[in-house]
């Protein structure tokens, strides 16, 4: 697996018309830089690493939801010079796309706004925090998008964020005067989305893994007595392997 093919807004020739893009929002996974929340019961290695593998299977559950919805995989990611770092993390065919913007609303703002110049007729935008989201909700919103009319496709997260934005439209007010990291990020957007007078694609909903209460909660789903070894596998592994080494008192205590 390589990494994909980085792209320059500027200089593409609109040949993803007509198609939506199903992008990860990502910073490089670098030791001490990713998953700090979860340091401890991580080292900030092993931190790392379990971002990788979120990315991994973000990225499988999102070519399986391309093959069905028609939609291209991609990433947009930070910092701008980190475009080699998912050489062996993402699949050859995402297109990537360095992050511009200081704040995390205008980094969304501005990632959409990249995809759309690069031709895309609809862009979803989705975190690396999520490995569980099953590809079948990714597709949902790429075929919801390319129905007629505007609207805005939301994943939900438990935390009271969102997993997905999908955008038809470059609705900037929907990235505006919104608290982002906490628990109220979702019910704003649905409050923006009033504003402008757009309607919602809600999907089903999801959790973010970015804190130890989260960590346990992935142990759970994933290291079961009969896990689905289709979801999030890398993972899967990942942390099969870490307790079958050391134990689970570290990692996810009962």
């Amino acid at each position: 697996m390589s990494s994909g093919t980085v792209v320059d807004p500027s200089a593409t020739t609109r040949t993803f018309l007509k198609r939506c893009v199903l992008a990860i929002m990502t910073k490089a996974p670098r030791a001490g830089e990713v998953k700090t929340r979860l340091v401890p019961p991580l080292t900030p290695a092993e931190a790392a690493e379990l971002n990788r593998c979120f990315l991994r299977d973000l990225a499988m559950s999102i070519s399986r939801a391309c093959l069905e919805s028609g939609a291209r995989g991609g990433a947009v990611y930070t910092p701008a010079e980190a475009g080699p770092t998912y050489e062996g993390i993402l699949p050859s065919d995402f297109l990537l796309l360095p992050q511009r913007g200081g704040k995390f609303g205008e980094r969304l703002f501005f990632a959409a706004e990249d995809l759309f110049r690069c031709g895309f007729e609809s862009v979803c935008l989705i975190n690396s925090d999520s490995p569980t989201v099953p590809a079948a909700c990714f597709a949902e919103a790429a075929n919801a998008l390319a129905k007629r009319g505007d609207r805005i496709a939301i994943g939900p997260s438990d935390d009271g964020g969102y997993y997905l934005i999908g955008l038809k439209q470059l609705h900037r007010r929907m990235f505006e005067e919104i608290d982002w990291s906490t628990d109220r990020v979702f019910a704003q957007a649905v409050e923006r989305a009033a504003e402008i007078g757009v309607g919602i694609k809600l999907l089903p909903r999801g959790y973010d893994v970015d804190d130890p209460a989260a960590l346990r909660r992935l142990c759970a789903e994933l290291l079961r007595r009969s896990p689905n070894v289709s979801v999030a596998p890398a993972t899967q592994k990942f942390l099969s392997d870490l307790i079958e080494r050391e134990g689970s008192t570290r990692i996810c205590p009962v």
